[in-house]
């Protein structure tokens, strides 16, 4: 966002404007190009969200298809509306805070929720001394809920092809209302309990990835592997992916919609400078730069890997785990040293794979990207940025809210990251093994073995088969020709 400087605590209210709108200043051509660019911002968060539809159409297998962008995109709008009925005005709780608004929760509760001023009126009727900026926080309003549905889209990632959909949607509208919002509060801004004091974010690290990677994590953990996944099943060979291409299709669209969904991290005060959320100096040009840099390193050192293992799905992740890896550097670090930790982040994203696999914890993706990846990426603030000042708010000259008073450390990234983590694992444990212990989270062997697509939607079964050539299968036959069956999905 942006906020003027002479605008930041107290605004005298502007005379009416005779034949014009009650507060014309709200409507300025400033704010329009300012409503304009967050706007696009918001839309290339719904392009990521389109992205990891994409990455995961690719990845489930022919017989789950409709079914796992009907999920995607159901979870997607459940966290969006769970942002806007309460989770926004907790966000906002923390600026009420530093403005010494009275009562600053219940003022933003009664103003950014559903029925409240904030939301219900156009922003022209609105007094700048009490909404500074009415229209440009309107716009991230949006922006915020196109953030939480990419949310929604990657915990619905983590229980791919056997994890019901009353539950998936619960869990998604649960992150995007409270969990999300509160960490946000604490962690994404300038003025929050932890932001305030030096913990430094750009893009959401903590409150997007780790929160989703913890929440992953104990998903996959209490629905359990797809059957087949690591033991072998005579009813099927086990998931494998129906079509690699569709999934590089997604990263290609996540690689140019992330940059200009990224920018709208930030503030940009005219004739002073752009600034990142938690309101280190920072360049626009510079963060641009940075995210290329990010998007080198991750792919060279996933290319290293794919090409070590024959799995060329790692030069794919190698985008995101880039940017996922220095998600709190990016507006401070310079591009050489963002290169740098997005090739060592791809390779703490390999190692959480490895370790999952052994643990036999059927995720290939969300948990080593945003658990793995994002707790790397959560210090990498605190290595490249050392020092750097950060918090307060523009045009608090003094007490503990003063502007860029506090620094930032490694210590604070640190704590940072164990207060998300301790949220997220103890939010995520009571919710998703309370729902495991009540509407259960997985769907039936049957229903498994034949497709979602089949049983909730009751579309025939497709004309082709999903699973792979088992070995043991192909016979040779004359020349060079070689005949075969595929392994039967279901027995009888």
């Amino acid at each position: 966002m942006s906020l003027v400087l002479s605008q930041v605590l107290t605004v005298d209210s502007p005379p009416p404007a005779t034949g014009g709108p009650p507060y014309s200043s709200q409507v300025s051509l400033f704010f329009f190009n300012l409503n304009v660019f967050y706007a696009l911002a918001t839309v290339c968060l719904l392009f990521v969200v389109g992205a990891v539809g994409l990455i995961d159409a690719g990845l489930v297998r022919r017989k789950n298809l409709m079914d796992t962008w009907i999920q995607k995109l159901v979870a997607s709008m459940l966290a969006a509306i769970g942002i806007t009925i309460v989770g926004y005005a907790i966000w906002i709780w923390q600026y009420y805070s530093a403005f010494g608004v009275p009562d600053p929760l219940k003022t933003a509760l009664d103003d950014w929720t559903p029925f409240g001023p904030a939301l219900t009126e156009y922003s022209q009727n609105l007094d700048p001394a009490h909404y500074i900026e009415a229209d440009v926080f309107q716009v991230f309003v949006a922006f915020f809920m196109a953030y939480v549905a990419v949310g929604g889209a990657l915990l619905h990632s983590a229980g791919l092809e056997r994890v019901k959909a009353v539950p998936m949607y619960v869990i998604a509208f649960v992150f995007g209302a409270l969990v999300c919002p509160f960490v946000l509060y604490l962690t994404w801004g300038s003025v929050g309990p932890l932001s305030n004091k030096g913990a430094h974010d750009y893009i959401g690290q903590f409150a997007l990835y780790i929160v989703v990677g913890v929440w992953a994590l104990i998903l996959a953990w209490r629905a359990g592997p797809r059957i087949g996944a690591f033991d072998k099943d005579p009813r099927t060979v086990g998931p494998v992916p129906h079509n690699v291409g569709w999934t590089a299709v997604g990263v290609a669209i996540l690689m140019f919609a992330a940059p200009f969904a990224f920018l709208g991290c930030g503030f940009f005060v005219p004739d002073v400078g752009y600034f990142g959320i938690s309101l280190s100096n920072s360049g626009f040009g510079i963060v641009v730069i940075n995210v290329f840099a990010a998007y080198v390193g991750g792919v060279l050192a996933g290319a290293l890997i794919s090409y070590r293992t024959r799995n060329p799905i790692f030069v794919l992740i190698g985008i995101p785990a880039g940017y996922i890896s220095t998600g709190t550097a990016l507006d401070i670090g310079r591009p050489w040293e963002i290169l740098v930790l997005a090739f060592i982040g791809m390779f703490v994203v390999y190692g959480t794979y490895q370790l999952l696999y052994k643990l036999k914890i059927d995720d290939k993706k969300i948990v080593p990207l945003a658990l793995g990846g994002g707790s790397f990426g959560a210090l990498a603030g605190g290595i490249v940025g050392s020092g750097d000042k950060t918090g307060g708010f523009f045009g608090i000259t003094e007490g503990k809210y003063a502007f860029q008073h506090a620094e930032i450390s490694i210590g604070m990234q640190a704590l940072a990251l164990v207060v998300t983590i301790a949220i997220a694992g103890i939010s995520g444990l009571i919710l998703i093994v309370g729902l495991e212990k009540t509407i259960g989270l997985r769907v039936s062997e049957e229903d498994e073995l034949r497709g979602l697509d089949e049983a909730y939607w009751g579309t025939p079964p497709p004309p082709y088969v999903d699973e792979i050539l088992l070995e043991s299968d192909v016979a040779p036959t004359s020349g060079s020709h070689r005949a075969g069956r595929r392994a039967p999905e279901t027995v009888s």
